[in-house]
């Protein structure tokens, strides 16, 4: 296993998140965060004038998405996380349409986008009813 050091520091595995990683994180925590890091993939194929505009945008966007998830994932209080998560979602939905419209993702991007958006809603959507169940009880 590789490791970094610095000056009086001990060594540090690279893959730090395999070591801090719960096998119970929920796993549409996992696949957002795969999406994610395939938005931010395109996002760097957009010409310069898009990517500070729209890119830098929907970048933030997916990224605060993945913040909410992962407080849900660690807090008692998650249905006022996952609400919001669903709501940013749901910007982000409306700016990828737009970076499609304006020729930044290609159709087939834009469905591989869509269908990777429609179901991580359905699943924060579904996990935010079941928290509504626990605290009803």
């Amino acid at each position: 296993e590789r490791c970094i050091s610095g000056s009086g520091a001990k060594n540090f595995p690279l893959d730090l998140m395999a070591a801090s990683t719960k096998p119970e994180a929920p796993v549409v925590l996992v696949k957002w965060y795969d999406y994610a890091k395939w938005v931010l993939e395109r996002v760097e194929s957009f010409p310069k004038n898009q990517r500070y505009v729209l890119g830098q945008r929907l970048s933030q966007q997916v990224m605060e998405v993945l913040e909410l998830l992962v407080e849900a994932a660690y807090s008692r209080e998650k249905r006022d996380l996952l609400a919001t998560a669903n709501r940013k979602m749901e910007v982000v939905r409306w700016t990828v349409r737009m970076c499609k419209d304006r020729n930044l993702l290609s159709a087939s991007q834009f469905t591989h986008s869509a269908r990777g958006l429609n179901e991580c809603g359905k699943m924060v959507g579904g996990w935010w009813k079941a928290e509504g169940k626990k605290t009803a009880r």
